[in-house]
């Protein structure tokens, strides 16, 4: 890694208490942040590649650039336009520009490079991670942490492997707020908690009409395509973004906006493993009554309304809701978490934002206040403490994890049509802690006022799975097993578990 100098641990350790020994690669085994005034010199430096150089790539960029101890190197990306115009924005900012490469295996390879910080499409997340940790680098990978089960497992053990710090953009777990309300509930506040429920009540209007586009001037497709097969021409009119609701580069939001919550969701239920079964039901419905359309079809392939359904070996069960058509909120929240206790219930209400309320609604708590995820990797980094990370790679799959066998669960049912009754009976009989029809109706009601017909839009009924919690992967369904991965594309493949 690029060197601390000793003198200013030296100095920090007069004024802020730091440990100034250095570790054998030069890091300091802990550091404070240096006072406002502190002069820096460029050796001193953590020498970060930002990789994507979209929105959240804007983010991470943003949340560097507030830490003295951090220098951004290298920005990557195959939109050459994305990347000049980030490089632009630090150079603007920070007084200096970043290198640009459109390849991250240019920099790999650069001895004074420490982090690779990864906002890229989700099909990239585990093998830009894996790259770089096989590179000797440490990893900040966006959630969902894995585009699969077979990557989240690759990237525990990259971590494992190489010795470095791999954490997962699951910002919220740095928030006081959702620390305090974590330390409430597994005190009891709101008695014993055997079901939680995540939110993701998001409009999500079409992405357009499913055809053949361009591939923008400034993407080298091959590279932006990676691990994923090559689809040529591309079938969404809006290149960037809209990958999200494709399956061959993105999850749904289950697998987008859902990381957050199922992250909350089973940390308030006290799980820290797979499920023991999942079934989800839905659709990507509403957007022919959108359009005013009946034969529109919406160049999205995964489901815009989706419940999923888990139930853990210890008899808990977390349920999550995804719906993209206008809909009200859930006990004040729309993007949240309601955790149901035996003497209350607690509601994630925004990411800074917690609530606890007893069985009648009066709220008896609140829990308030932000955090800084980054300074927290960046902190474990210097320290090289892995149990420091508020969100490490395991945590990250695990709650990813949840998004990709909620969505197997949807794909293999996709064409199992059922009607509002037949799928009432077959939800009645799913096992768990929630009221599954109350929460089915609600869904459907959600449905039919935004004017969706079920009986010419059919709702699909997921195939019910079974999971081995000890091994994370399914049991007894071929089908199942073989979506736990893909088939990765030459240059691009993720090696297989031995031979990370």
């Amino acid at each position: 890694m690029s060197r601390i100098s000793r003198r200013h641990f030296l100095e920090n350790a007069l004024l802020m208490s730091a440990v100034a020994s250095l570790s054998a690669t030069g890091v300091a085994q802990a550091v404070s942040l240096r006072p406002e005034d502190d002069k820096v010199a460029a050796n001193d430096l953590i020498n970060v590649m930002i990789v994507g150089c979209g929105s959240r790539g804007g983010d991470h960029i943003n949340g560097y650039l507030g830490d003295k101890r951090v220098r951004i190197a290298y920005l990557c990306d195959p939109d050459t336009e994305h990347a000049a115009s980030r490089a632009k924005l630090v150079e603007d900012k920070a007084g200096y520009r970043p290198k640009v490469v459109a390849d991250l295996r240019e920099a790999l390879s650069d001895p004074d490079l420490d982090i690779v910080s990864c906002a890229t499409c989700n099909h990239w997340h585990a093998l830009c991670g894996v790259w770089a940790m096989q590179a000797g680098k440490h990893a900040y990978i966006e959630k969902p942490i894995c585009h699969n089960i077979f990557e989240g497992k690759a990237l525990i053990e990259c971590a494992r492997k190489y010795d470095v710090m791999c954490q997962v953009g699951s910002q919220c777990r740095s928030n006081k707020a959702i620390q305090d309300a974590f330390e409430f509930a597994r005190s009891g506040g709101i008695g014993e908690i055997k079901l939680t429920r995540g939110l993701c009540y998001k409009r999500r209007k079409s992405i357009g009409a499913l055809g053949q586009y361009k591939v923008p001037d400034a993407v080298d497709y091959n590279l932006w395509s990676g691990p994923a097969p090559i689809v040529d021409p591309p079938t969404r009119p809006n290149f960037h973004y809209d990958w999200h609701w494709q399956r061959l580069y993105g999850n749904g939001d289950l697998g987008n906006q859902g990381p957050h919550q199922t992250d909350i969701a089973r940390t308030f239920l006290g799980v820290d493993e797979f499920p023991s079964s999942v079934i989800s039901y839905g659709g990507r419905l509403g957007y022919q009554a959108e359009r005013n359309d009946p034969n529109y079809v919406d160049a999205g392939d995964t489901a815009n309304t989706e419940v999923s359904i888990y139930n853990y070996a210890d008899g808990k069960t977390l349920v999550f809701e995804t719906r993209g058509l206008e809909t009200p909120d859930y006990r004040g929240a729309k993007i949240g978490v309601v955790a149901h206790g035996s003497d209350g219930y607690l509601v994630q209400i925004a990411y800074d934002h917690c609530a606890a309320f007893d069985l009648e609604g009066k709220q008896i708590r609140e829990f308030r206040g932000g955090g800084n995820h980054f300074k927290n990797f960046v902190d474990a980094v210097i320290a090289h403490d892995y149990a420091s990370l508020n969100a490490d790679a395991r945590c990250g799959h695990l709650s990813a994890g949840l998004s990709h066998v909620g969505n197997i669960s949807y794909y293999l049912g996709e064409n199992n049509h059922v009607s509002v009754d037949e799928a009432r009976k077959i939800v009645a009989d799913i096992p768990g802690n929630d009221d599954n029809v109350e929460t089915f109706d609600r869904t459907v009601e959600h449905l039919r006022a935004n004017g969706v017909d079920l009986d010419k839009y059919p709702l699909s009924m997921g195939r019910a799975l079974q999971i081995d919690p000890k091994t994370d992967s399914f049991v007894g369904d071929k089908e199942a097993t073989a979506m736990e991965t893909r088939e990765y594309r030459g240059e691009f493949n993720i090696p297989s578990l031995d031979k990370i």
